[in-house]
């Protein structure tokens, strides 16, 4: 069982913020929502509400995993940011360092996946039964010394650990990665390799575009 050591909570760091919703940058190893048990409250919800008691989550971020969460501003306007992310009119991207050279510089993932049941929270490929799961990926650079990839990920669909999952698959886990990685490639770094870098949406209540970078710290 990975055990949860949360960073330190200095201050949130907003990316965005208007009336109505708020994006920040959330650190890695740190839940998106509280956990079981009275060690795994702290969390960025609980951070964030500390601040901004309305505030609701719309999706989540593995707690390995770095980077953009959008956050809503009252059960109105989560409901009306939920239904973008269900109709795919939010677009995300993230970067990954992922272990070997790919041997495409582009392309797209399409293995369904579902829950390894005997082994969550694992998630697996299941031809019969997976639901649907579709990435595109661009190679951005390539470390010979590291033998490691600088890789753009974009998630079609939303499935859990849907790019962890496809990039093994592909033969490339991601560095750090404890649940899919071997122990070589996990060793490799101290954290899980995976930063949510772009999101783009339009604002439920005026239509206008809003996009937001967050650059990866690795």
């Amino acid at each position: 069982m990975i055990q949860y050591n949360p960073p330190a909570h200095d201050s949130l760091k907003i990316l965005y913020r208007d009336a109505s919703l708020l994006v920040v940058d959330k650190p890695a190893g740190l839940l998106s929502v509280p956990g079981r048990g009275e060690s795994k409250q702290d969390c960025l919800l609980s951070r964030v509400q500390a601040e901004f008691p309305d505030a609701l989550i719309v999706h989540r971020l593995d707690m390995g995993t770095s980077g953009i969460m959008l956050l809503a501003f009252g059960k109105a306007m989560e409901r009306a940011l939920s239904i973008l992310f269900q109709t795919r009119n939010v677009h995300k991207r993230y970067v990954a360092l992922v272990t070997g050279q790919l041997q495409q510089a582009c392309g797209e993932i399409n293995l369904p996946l579902m829950t390894d049941w005997p082994n969550r929270p694992r998630q697996m490929v299941s031809l019969e039964q997976g639901k649907p799961s579709l990435t595109r990926y661009r190679v951005l650079d390539y470390d010979v010394s590291m033998n490691a990839s600088r890789v753009e990920l974009e998630p079609v669909t939303g499935r859990s650990h849907q790019l962890r999952v496809h990039l093994q698959a592909l033969g490339h886990p991601i560095l750090g990665d404890e649940l899919y990685a071997s122990a070589a490639v996990c060793a490799q770094s101290v954290r899980l390799l995976l930063h949510a870098t772009f999101i783009e949406f339009p604002h439920p209540l005026t239509s206008r575009q809003i996009a937001v970078e967050s650059k990866a710290p690795f």
